[in-house]
């Protein structure tokens, strides 16, 4: 094993381990697709946390990597995607590589310069949506549809957690795009 394939290793395992200690909630809750559930996953608990933000981004960088997805710049739907993207640049940043991050308002600004997608410009671009968990995919597609209209060409869809509720099929069927995940429910112990 190469020291780059270790420390990879190391970094999921890691986050994994900061996954399930700091952001499973096993509660009853409403999520905000409406779907109850027996368990909550806030991984804003991961994505703003010193030491997993940092993780976020190299374990996010690596799997669109390993899946061969080229991009200049990653963002999605504010706010779960906003430290996602984040993390993103800045791993791809110490690695020597200029990927930008982006930010995705639910609805077009109707005042200023009237964007949806904030941050450097996404038009004619290859970027990737981001998003920290999925149930409905809901998200994730409004964030399509908005840097899609700003000209931006979305090459994957990516999450942190999937949790197995039908995301990957919507988002697959409905924008056209791979969806990746670094971890699904069942790696966190969660039926």
């Amino acid at each position: 094993m190469t020291v780059e394939t270790s420390t990879q290793t190391t970094d999921r395992s890691r986050l994994l381990e900061l996954i399930k200690e700091l952001a499973v909630v096993h509660e009853r809750v409403t999520l905000s697709s409406g779907v109850e559930a027996d368990y909550y996953i806030d991984l804003r608990r991961i994505t703003l946390h010193h030491e997993a933000s940092v993780l976020v981004g190299r374990v996010m960088l690596q799997l669109l990597d390993d899946a061969g997805v080229s991009f200049e710049a990653a963002g999605g739907l504010t706010m779960g995607a906003d430290p996602v993207g984040t993390a993103v640049m800045h791993a791809a940043a110490r690695a020597g590589r200029p990927i930008d991050a982006f930010v995705v308002r639910k609805t077009q600004k109707t005042h200023g310069m009237g964007r949806q997608v904030e941050g450097p410009a996404v038009s004619g671009r290859p970027v990737v949506v981001l998003e920290d968990t999925s149930t409905t995919g809901g998200s994730a597609l409004t964030a399509v549809e908005g840097v899609r209209r700003a000209g931006g060409i979305v090459q994957a869809v990516a999450v942190i957690v999937d949790r197995s509720t039908g995301s990957k099929e919507r988002i697959e069927s409905e924008a056209g795009v791979p969806y990746l995940f670094a971890f699904g429910k069942d790696e966190l112990g969660l039926a």
